[in-house]
């Protein structure tokens, strides 16, 4: 079960001693997989040549699209789930980036916006204090936006 380039770099001694040395371990794990308990999962990862990549699993003797750019992941390492979160941000994709967020983080974010644009909804109103080619306005519900003049255009550079 090596990689051809394990393969080669072991050698047939080498893999001799590699599983001499890991014994113990090899013996546990035989164990474990031929257990009636063991439930035996595959998964196979297919990167494509863009560095995005689809995930299979076998179901049903059968492989499957569990994920692939678009589609929900549920990450099961730390790594996947900051893969996630690259290929949300890379895409700009609100609805992705709120899928690899936790519920508490999703919540709070949501509910950051919801006052935010409430907050804006007669910006006429607002007291905005211009300060030459910047200006900073407090918005109801706790938010401060600040905004720069770019070229004649009033742009947002920050909010909080």
């Amino acid at each position: 079960m090596l990689t051809d380039e394990a393969k080669v770099a072991l050698g047939a001694e080498g893999t001799r001693r590699l599983l001499s040395d890991a014994r113990e371990e090899v013996l546990r794990q035989t164990k474990a997989a031929v257990s009636d308990r063991a439930k035996v999962r595959a998964v196979a990862e297919v990167p494509f040549v863009d560095g995005e990549h689809a995930v299979l699993e076998v179901e049903g003797g059968r492989y499957r699209i569990s994920a692939t750019a678009g589609l929900p992941f549920g990450a099961r390492t730390p790594s996947a789930a900051l893969s996630e979160l690259r290929r949300a941000l890379a895409q700009r994709s609100y609805a992705s980036l709120m899928r690899v967020l936790t519920s508490d983080t999703r919540g709070s974010l949501e509910g950051d916006m919801r006052t935010l644009v409430d907050g804006l909804e007669r910006p006429e109103t607002l007291d905005v204090k211009v300060h030459g080619e910047s200006a900073e306005v407090s918005v109801p519900g706790g938010h401060r936006v600040l905004l720069k003049r770019e070229a004649g255009v009033w742009r947002v550079h920050d909010f909080d």
